[in-house]
């Protein structure tokens, strides 16, 4: 009886230290630099549009947690959740647009509605909208 004890020990202290060590490493892990990996799929903000709205699980599955290097116009700037910085692309569509969440605190008198630009940031999801999140500007 006391091997069985013994040994349910041992496996609950071997749990305890993966745990240990896999949430020091998830803590520990850095953010990807956006502006310096290679984008996964290069298209515009309204054909990204018209493939979640096309086929939306498609889509899903093809975009999510994927790199999107995206071109469109600026629509609209609007300081988010926790004073980050959105950018809202035109797709053509009234009712939905891009909406991608800058990384870091960019200076948002630098983004002109109407001008052309290129951003580089991870997908989300769709909702109304589709959403990039931790965006870089890509320089034309």
């Amino acid at each position: 009886m006391k091997k069985s004890y013994r040994f349910i020990l041992i496996v609950v202290l071997f749990i305890v230290i993966a745990g240990i060590v896999a949430a020091l490493y998830t803590f520990n892990l850095k953010h990807k630099d956006l502006q310096k990996v290679k984008p996964d799929f290069v298209l515009s903000a309204e054909d990204l549009l018209k493939e979640f709205e096309t086929d939306e699980i498609a889509a899903t599955n093809k975009y999510i947690n994927k790199v999107l290097e995206i071109r469109g116009v600026i629509q609209s700037v609007n300081a988010g959740e926790n004073n980050a910085l959105t950018i809202s692309l035109k797709t053509g569509s009234d009712l939905s647009s891009v909406i991608c969440t800058l990384q870091g605190n960019p200076d948002p008198s630098a983004f002109k509605t109407g001008e052309p630009m290129t951003l580089r940031g991870e997908c989300s999801g769709f909702l109304m909208d589709v959403l990039l999140n931790k965006c870089a500007v890509i320089p034309e």
